[in-house]
């Protein structure tokens, strides 16, 4: 006769059978994996962005002051091969500082030998653009412009306080960027004369394996760093010249000054182009106008196709190995978190750090 099963002999649920009833999909471990250090990323790179927050006119300096090394540096090394080291820099800073007045005080000229001509063409122009909103098909009262004016002149009226404020921390924002130009001038006369020393001496102070893996990437980023530097000249230089050329042609005022403009704005790199040649079409609207314009607009159009298609590619392509797509994202990250300092420094930062890590993942895979 068989005796019932026992209920105590019976295998219970244990701490694995458990563990097996809620196992969790091989996907969202990884999923999770991946997270938690996209987290911890994310954490250490937020603090070390909060740290530079604090000191980010010394960080802006430097990193000119790196700007000004890559440029100097070529030059200075041709007039070493005639004249000592320390002479030899001397004459580069010295003649890059005439260099960039010179321009200034050409810019200057410009702007003073036009002024006349331009307040003329410019109210002339806004009397233009005031009679065409008055007719089909916008059909604007003319009282609309009047209101409008006298509107702009009781703003400025009643906040002449702090009209005049704002006018006297432009001062002071003018001191402060001064104060930045000459730390990062001075920071780049001694990288410039031995920055490479100074980079040795630095992987000496570090413990021996590491000596190694500093010096790969140091070497890298400088070299990515400096490409980046040279294209982007470059590729403004080109863009001023024709931007200048071509309003030159149209006979747009101030010819001069959009073609500084344009060269500025190129070193943000798909962005700032279009913003500097949409100031040249609205100054071609006001002084010259809508077929001037629509002329500019096409420039625009013409300038971005050949920056995009054939400047960027042939004169970048071996520095900056990066993606249009990360490009544009990262001109705008930069943007958010730094403004217009970020927007310049974004991309050559990140195709360092992508140079970098292709190099030490490459000097690895060798070594094993």
């Amino acid at each position: 006769m068989s005796t019932p099963p026992d209920p105590a002999a019976s295998p219970s649920p244990g701490p694995r059978s458990h563990r097996a009833a809620v196992r969790v999909p091989g996907v969202l471990r990884t999923a999770a994996a991946y997270a938690w250090r996209l987290i911890a990323v994310g954490v250490v790179v937020r603090a070390a962005f909060a740290v530079l927050g604090q000191f980010h006119r010394i960080a802006v300096a430097v990193f000119l002051g790196l700007v000004f090394t890559a440029v100097l540096r070529p030059a200075a090394g041709l007039v070493a091969r005639f004249l000592p080291r320390a002479l030899a820099v001397a004459a580069s800073v010295v003649g890059g500082v005439l260099l960039v007045l010179g321009g200034l005080a050409l810019v200057g000229e410009a702007i003073a030998g036009q002024r006349t001509t331009l307040e003329r063409e410019f109210v002339s122009g806004v009397d233009r653009i005031e009679r065409r909103l008055e007719q089909p098909p916008f059909r604007l009262s003319p009282t609309v412009f009047d209101d409008l004016q006298s509107r702009v002149g009781e703003l400025l009226s009643s906040h002449r306080a702090t009209v005049v404020s704002t006018a006297l921390s432009g001062v002071g924002r003018v001191v402060e960027v001064l104060t930045v130009l000459a730390l990062a001038l001075f920071c780049a006369v001694f990288f410039t004369h031995s920055g490479d020393r100074y980079w040795r001496w630095f992987c000496e102070q570090l413990p021996g394996p590491a000596r190694r893996t500093w010096s790969v990437a140091g070497g890298t980023a400088w070299r990515t760093f400096t490409g980046y530097t040279h294209g982007i000249l470059l590729v403004a230089v080109t863009n001023a010249v024709l931007v200048g050329l071509a309003l030159f042609a149209l006979g747009v005022p101030l010819a001069v000054p959009l073609a500084v403009l344009e060269f500025v704005a190129a070193f943000v790199p798909l962005i700032g182009s279009p913003v500097a040649l949409a100031v040249a079409a609205v100054v071609a609207l006001a002084t010259k106008g809508p077929v001037t314009a629509l002329a500019v607009v096409a420039l625009i159009v013409v300038i971005g196709q050949l920056e995009g298609h054939l400047l960027h590619p042939l004169v970048l392509s071996w520095a900056v190995r990066l993606h249009p797509v990360v490009v544009a994202l990262s001109v705008v990250a930069g943007a958010v978190a730094a403004g217009v300092v970020g927007a310049v420094v974004a991309v050559p930062l990140v195709a360092t750090v992508w140079s970098v890590g292709r190099a030490l993942r490459g000097r690895g895979e060798a070594e094993s």
